[in-house]
């Protein structure tokens, strides 16, 4: 019967996912934020109750990608587009909304890509679709000068453009997985977490794209600080 308990978050993971995503055509996308966010939780827990228990599947590295196309490709996918119905064209083209569900597909690929790509068994090369998904669940809750620009369609199109990019790109990213609980291998990530608890503190979601930006720094100083004592050696 445990074998079946991480299959059973992923599903729930899944199931957040396909509700998500019903409320954002209906246009409560704060709600739709809320239903990436309990996504991610379950996408978290099914990994580490799969450790626990040690009931490692095939079947359930399949439906964890399954599900993450869902709750982190179609879903965020869905939000951007109810964006870009909001946001009126400079052109006014008809067909820019669509080009949110690029999303969707650049997703799939980077999920597909990190099941094959056994470099990224310790850390990433590329954005991982859940924070791809949380970049863009904070979208609705931003406000002030910011919100203006999210309401151009162009602005949208280049953050969809750019994040489809960081999804595939062979760009070393940190995985938050510790092996140890030492500061001094783990320096990189307790600073990512601490600056972006109080971030949060005070900037709540609209936090997020903070966050984001400052992890790509983190990962990129860190990488280039281990390349250089891998040449040194």
């Amino acid at each position: 019967m445990k074998r079946h308990i991480p299959n059973f978050i992923t599903c729930l993971n899944l199931f957040s996912g396909c509700v998500g995503i019903v409320f954002a055509f209906k246009g409560q996308l704060e709600y739709a934020g809320y239903a990436i966010l309990l996504s991610a939780a379950f996408d978290f827990f099914d990994g580490m109750v799969a450790r626990w228990l040690r009931t490692y599947s095939l079947i359930g590295k399949e439906l964890d990608s399954l599900a993450d196309v869902v709750s982190f490709g179609v879903l965020p996918a869905a939000i951007l587009y109810k964006l870009f119905l909001q946001a009126p064209s400079v052109f006014a083209v008809d067909w820019l909304p669509y080009s949110a569900f690029l999303i969707a597909v650049f997703s799939a690929l980077r999920l597909a890509k990190f099941n094959i790509d056994t470099r990224q068994s310790e850390n990433f090369i590329g954005l991982p679709t859940p924070a791809c998904a949380l970049f863009i669940m904070s979208l609705p809750f931003i406000d002030g000068v910011a919100a203006l620009a999210l309401q151009n369609a162009i602005v949208l199109l280049i953050i969809t453009l750019l994040l489809c990019f960081l999804l595939i790109a062979e760009l070393p990213l940190l995985s938050l997985k510790f092996k140890d609980l030492s500061f001094a291998n783990n320096r990189n990530r307790y600073t990512l977490i601490i600056l972006g608890g109080i971030l949060i503190l005070f900037l709540n979601f609209a936090a997020i794209p903070l966050i984001l930006i400052i992890y790509i720094v983190l990962s990129l100083l860190q990488f280039k600080t281990n390349h250089e004592v891998y040449r040194r050696d």
